[in-house]
């Protein structure tokens, strides 16, 4: 390969890497792992304003990462494909790795403890037949509306302190959320354990559970 076609591939990966720099992209990303949504809904979601929500959007167009498509007037945003999923775990991987201040921010968001292992997904699809585990999806309620693991209940991190004494000490129980960078399932695991429950994380979320292409059940249901 030549020097010139080498390095115009590496400024397209780049551009990949460039598109992973933002934290509101990967705010962005997170929340388009849960399904595809519009440019409005996604401001909402994220904080942001309309107009700063669609450029980061467009970037993650341009680098890939996302697509869109157009119903009406409103575009509608998703994951080009699987892989931008398992890229945005990498990442989480390979900082939890190797940042120290990565380290230090979720050891605060379990209480200052080691946490405990995570649940592998396979793990919990087994305990879920045997009807042995209560699983707690603490996302927002229109996330869990729109797709959840099979007989999980909706908990957010607020309603803990009245939920809390009523599930059983001997029960084991799996937290979940929105995938590599929500930290929901961590907190809502170090304060059932501060109670003397056995609580864990799944690891991963909702949108890894759906790519393993296990059954997902709508709140309808």
């Amino acid at each position: 390969m030549s020097t010139g076609a080498k390095l115009a591939l590496l400024e397209e990966y780049a551009l990949v890497a460039h598109a992973l720099s933002a934290p509101a992209r990967l705010l962005l990303l997170e929340q388009l792992a849960q399904g595809e949504r519009g440019v409005e809904a996604l401001a909402e979601k994220t904080g942001l304003t309309v107009a700063n929500c669609s450029q980061h959007l467009q970037q993650l167009r341009r680098s890939g990462l996302a697509t869109s498509r157009r119903e009406g007037k409103a575009v509608i945003y998703r994951l080009t494909d699987a892989k931008t999923l398992a890229l945005m775990d990498l990442l989480r991987v390979v900082a939890e790795r190797n940042l120290a201040q990565v380290e230090r921010i979720l050891r605060g968001l379990s209480g200052g403890e080691d946490a405990p292992e995570p649940v592998s997904r396979e793990d919990l699809a087994a305990r879920l037949a045997e009807g042995s585990v209560t699983v707690l999806d603490v996302r927002p309620a229109d996330e869990y509306a729109a797709g959840h693991i099979p007989g999980a209940v909706n908990l957010r991190l607020a309603d803990l302190e009245r939920i809390g004494p009523t599930l059983a000490r001997d029960a084991e129980i799996v937290a979940y959320c929105r995938g590599p960078y929500c930290i929901d399932a961590r907190q809502a695991v170090a304060a059932l354990r501060k109670r003397g429950l056995n609580a864990r994380r799944l690891d991963g979320g909702l949108p890894e559970w759906r790519e393993d292409g296990r059954e997902i059940h709508l709140a309808a249901n």
